[in-house]
């Protein structure tokens, strides 16, 4: 059995290089297999209720998969947190907290997004705060889904202006913020995405290892992370031109 982790696709009508790219790598995982999605998986999410012809044919595929053996996870990102159960059950998903602690290699690990661990981002962790309540998400939800459009195109380009202007510090995440939540869950290995920074980070504190895998954007490459036979392996591959 073997499993794998992906992260933020950013999964966009206008990106067809990498739905192309993600189309091909669903099938790599076969029956018996279990797949992780931790967060981003779409560009934005504002709501299931929304009739998408794009992102029907994207549950279709996750269903295909599901339906042939493959077990699939998704977590919320900070792009579509809003990822329901509704979407859950038309795709053949299972939504998982944010964190999560699973069984990995004989091991406990702890899954995240990551956007929890960039704690020097203060600005958008209020908001992160404010977004993840019921109440906010209620209003939200409420509203015309063209409404709902329009602010999540918004805030896409108010969050790129932003993000230009942040330091490599708030852009990263937070050692100490890395090594609370290990500690909380009794747990010395975390996966997450969000930065954008693919990398196996180790680190010893008073005799005993750690370990932190980052998993990588599909932008310019496609990555995934494989553990098979308790082997890790963070592989980066070409995306393809975008099918026909």
């Amino acid at each position: 059995m073997t499993t794998w982790f992906i992260s933020d696709l950013h999964l966009a009508l206008e990106e067809t290089r990498i739905t192309a790219g993600f189309y091909d790598f669903l099938l790599e995982p076969q029956s018996g297999d279990t797949l992780y999605i931790l967060g981003d998986f779409f560009n934005y999410w504002v709501g299931d209720d929304v009739d998408d012809e794009y992102a029907d044919q994207i549950k279709q595929a996750l269903k295909a998969t599901s339906d042939r053996g493959v077990t699939l996870f998704i977590m919320h990102g900070n792009r579509d947190f809003l990822i329901g159960q509704a979407f859950c059950q038309q795709s053949g998903c299972t939504l998982l907290n944010d964190p999560t602690l699973i069984q990995l290699a004989g091991e406990p690990c702890l899954l995240l997004h990551g956007d929890s661990l960039c704690t020097a981002d203060i600005e958008y962790q209020a908001f992160r705060k404010l977004a993840r309540g019921q109440a906010w998400q209620d209003d939200f939800l409420s509203k015309p889904i063209t409404d709902r459009v329009a602010y999540a195109e918004n805030a896409r380009k108010q969050s790129q202006n932003y993000n230009s202007i942040k330091d490599d510090v708030m852009m990263d995440v937070t050692p100490d913020a890395v090594q609370s939540i290990l500690d909380a869950h009794n747990c010395t290995r975390m996966i997450h995405g969000h930065t954008h920074r693919p990398s196996f980070h180790n680190w010893d504190r008073n005799g005993q290892e750690f370990e932190r895998i980052v998993l990588g954007d599909w932008y310019t490459h496609g990555y995934y992370l494989k553990i098979e036979n308790h082997t890790f392996d963070m592989v980066k591959f070409d995306l393809p031109e975008a099918h026909p």
